[in-house]
């Protein structure tokens, strides 16, 4: 019989998990400043990738006089048993930055998950990259 393996392999490694960053242009407005939309797209996240919420999402609408670089947005964070999924809006400039770490392996998840993100936040251009975490975490305790 054999073990179900509990971390994702790079180049023949066991790896903690995978740290997948979006960022994404040309978004309309009204949907980067709806704070409603922004919970629920982070409420809804964890189940569509198979992955379990521990929170509630966190959401804060930033003030853009904090910073004389930073036009303000909102910045929503949920804690999943995995590890973690936030998002960061700045309006006024149509761009967000989304990231989903976690010590499981969602590579199959991630066309699904960039639907639904394009779906939620219609962007017209994105960077996509996606890092191997933890590539010499140790698998056994010490």
């Amino acid at each position: 019989m054999s073990k179900k393996k509990l971390f994702p392999v790079a180049n023949g490694k066991t790896t903690l998990g995978m740290h997948l960053m979006l960022d994404a242009y040309d978004v309309p407005f009204d949907r980067l400043n709806d704070m409603k939309l922004i919970y629920k797209f982070l409420y809804e996240i964890p189940e569509k990738i198979g992955m379990c919420r521990l929170s509630t999402p966190l959401i804060a609408n930033a003030d853009e006089s904090a910073s004389h670089r930073d036009p303000g947005g909102i910045s929503g964070v949920i804690l999943i048993k995995e590890s973690h999924i936030s998002i960061h809006t700045f309006a006024k400039r149509g761009f967000f930055t989304f990231d989903l770490y976690s010590c499981s392996n969602f590579e199959n998840h991630v066309k699904e998950l960039l639907r639904y993100i394009k779906k939620t936040f219609p962007f017209k251009e994105h960077e996509l990259q996606i890092v191997k975490r933890g590539l010499q975490y140790p698998t056994i305790n010490k």
